[in-house]
Formats: structure tokens, C-alpha cells, sequence
């Protein structure tokens, strides 16, 4: 079967703290033929295991690494790894995931309040700009 799947599934898989959900979780990413992965899930993904699970950012970027690295998984790679580039330079991940999609649809800067968010975007070399 081709899925896609909700945020819950992929934390049950990496946290294990709930043993029958996991179980679930486990034999249905099995199962499955693809898995298909969507942004927004992989940027609640890091929002669940920061906040609620205390996950070190070099953790969870390896654990989104080995997710996207699987043959069956489908995701927006070039976004992902964006997202993954801010992570690694201490950032969000969903803020280079905005940065790129963004850039996609046409956008020519990455605008926010968030002087952080720019300040990392730049250093990558995107074109960003603090309001």
C-alpha cells in the first residue's frame, strides 16, 4: 500500500514511548510500498521532538536524514534539505523548508521579523531580509 503519513506515525517510530502505537507505526512504514512524506509533517516532526521531547537538532537531522534516505520514502528533497542546511546551522528547520518553497513560487527574498531566521538564511547565502 502507498501512504502517506501524519507526524504521530513517524514520532511513535523514532520516540517508542507508546508500545502498541509503535507497533503500528512500525508495521505500517513496513508495509507500505511508498511512504509519502509531506513538509509540513516533517516540520511538525522537528516541532514535536524539540519541544515536547527535548531531541538535540544534530539528533533529529540524523533522524530526518535516515526518514528520507529509505527508497520508498517520497518527499520534496530539495526542501527538505534546505530545512535540514538551517538545522544544521543551529536554525528551524521549517524556516529554510518557507525559505525554498518561497523561492520556488517566486519569491525573490525571505522576509520575517525573526532576526535569528535572516540572520542564518544569509549566512547559507539566501537572500533574506529583516523587517
Amino acid at each position: 500500500m502507498k501512504i502517506t503519513v501524519d507526524t504521530n506515525v513517524l514520532v511513535r517510530g523514532v520516540v517508542r514511548d507508546d508500545e502498541a502505537q509503535t507497533r503500528g507505526a512500525d508495521k505500517v512504514l513496513k508495509d507500505a510500498s511508498l511512504i509519502a512524506v509531506p513538509l509540513p509533517c516533517l516540520c511538525e516532526f522537528v516541532w514535536v521532538l524539540r519541544k515536547v521531547y527535548g531531541f538535540e537538532k544534530s539528533d533529529i537531522a540524523a533522524a530526518i536524514r535516515v526518514l528520507v534516505g529509505t527508497e520508498k520514502v517520497a518527499t520534496n528533497r530539495p526542501a527538505v534539505d534546505a530545512g535540514l542546511a538551517v538545522l544544521d546551522a543551529g536554525g528551524d528547520f521549517a524556516d529554510g523548508v518557507i525559505a525554498h518553497d518561497g523561492t520556488m513560487l517566486g519569491g525573490e527574498a525571505f522576509v520575517s521579523f525573526d532576526k535569528k531566521a535572516v540572520s542564518r538564511l544569509t549566512g547559507l547565502g539566501r537572500v533574506a531580509r529583516l523587517l
